[in-house]
């Protein structure tokens, strides 16, 4: 078993359900919720990240303010906004764009937490099928004799090890999201 090939692919994992988790919406509002949203911009080729098109800001708890770089693509970042079926509304206003969310309602929040836990169960499921898959790696090395039989379960100890130290940080993770999207 390579430890720090497995280790990377965990982290992987961890990174991807951290940023998908940083969609969902809080009762506070964050750039988050806008900056990974892909845009068709300069004629539609290639789409770019609205991080990576201008300055995103929430002057408040209920408004957030695109300013792009470009101006001249303002049409084109609220057109992705808007295809990108995150449910918002942005608005153009002058040289920026804003977007004002309303406060969450109570279905609202159990709804994001529903979604919530969704995201978490499937990082769970990615970090176990790593295991699976290192753990017939493991299998195939003892039964080719290439490791003895302490080996393969001194292996098998230290990726189990792997496992629970990312489900917990995953976990962690969905615990502080949840406890932000229950207050009010």
């Amino acid at each position: 078993m390579n430890e720090e090939l497995v280790k990377n692919k965990m982290v992987q994992v961890f990174e991807l359900v951290q940023r998908d988790i940083a969609t969902i919406r809080t009762g506070r509002v964050t750039p988050a919720l806008v900056e990974n949203i892909g845009v068709a911009v300069y004629g539609g080729t290639d789409k770019l990240r609205i991080v990576e098109l201008g300055t995103i800001t929430a002057p408040d708890n209920q408004s957030l303010v695109i300013d792009p770089w470009d101006k001249s693509i303002i049409g084109e970042i609220r057109q992705g906004i808007l295809l990108a079926n995150a449910g918002l509304n942005p608005s153009i206003d002058g040289e920026v764009i804003r977007i004002i969310l309303p406060p969450l309602t109570t279905e609202d929040r159990e709804k994001y937490v529903k979604l919530l836990s969704s995201k978490i169960e499937s990082g769970r499921v990615m970090i176990r099928q790593i295991r699976g898959d290192t753990m017939r790696d493991i299998k195939k090395e003892y039964e080719g004799k290439r490791i003895s039989e302490d080996q393969k379960f001194g292996q098998e100890k230290r990726l189990q090890g792997l496992v629970d130290e990312f489900v917990s940080k995953i976990e962690g993770i969905g615990a502080q999201k949840q406890k932000e999207l229950l207050q009010i």
